[in-house]
């Protein structure tokens, strides 16, 4: 039997994956999410603000703001919380976590090498993202989010803007014509 892996995600709002990376199980989750985090931002420059566990807390998050410039906020468990619950920022990752358990290969550790494992993790989103890209466009979702806050999917109001009646615009002087 091999050592245990875990599977360290970093996916967008909409669930698709930015970055994978899976390593041995080791003591605290924070050790090798130093590694993530920095994966990231040499992918994604544009990032400033990440979500993570709790268990990405602790000194992980003043040096991933001093070092690499992204602000990592982490949602804690609910008080009264017993087992597993649905938070509304760790849904998306539970998500994502579920659709690559989906492809039968992902549920066990089967391969050898941790990079083969990666590369398993990572062809698994590219076909959902190219399933998504192929099929018709759902209609909008009208009310909220089931697990958001109604505050949080209440839209601001569309800015009217008054535009001015098209002009024509000269390429050439009147005289070449």
């Amino acid at each position: 039997m091999s050592d245990p892996l875990m599977r360290h995600l970093a996916v967008d709002m909409r669930g698709m994956a930015l970055a994978v990376m899976v390593t041995k199980a080791s003591p605290h989750a924070s050790i090798p999410a130093r590694d993530q985090l920095f994966r990231l931002r040499l992918t994604h420059a544009e990032l400033a603000v990440a979500w993570a566990d709790s268990a990405y807390g602790g000194t992980l998050v003043d040096w991933s703001h001093s070092f690499l410039g992204i602000t990592l906020k982490t949602v804690p468990r609910r008080k009264d919380q017993d087992g597993f619950a649905v938070l509304a920022k760790r849904w998306r990752v539970e998500r994502a976590i579920s659709w690559i358990m989906r492809a039968r290969r992902n549920v066990r550790d089967y391969e050898r090498l941790i990079s083969h494992s990666e590369t398993h993790i990572t062809w698994t989103f590219i076909t959902l993202m190219v399933r998504r890209l192929t099929r018709p466009p759902r209609p909008p979702r009208t009310g909220p989010h089931p697990v958001e806050s109604v505050e949080a999917s209440v839209k601001p109001k569309p800015i009217r803007l008054r535009m001015q009646q098209p002009q024509t615009i000269q390429l050439a002087p009147t005289a070449l014509r």
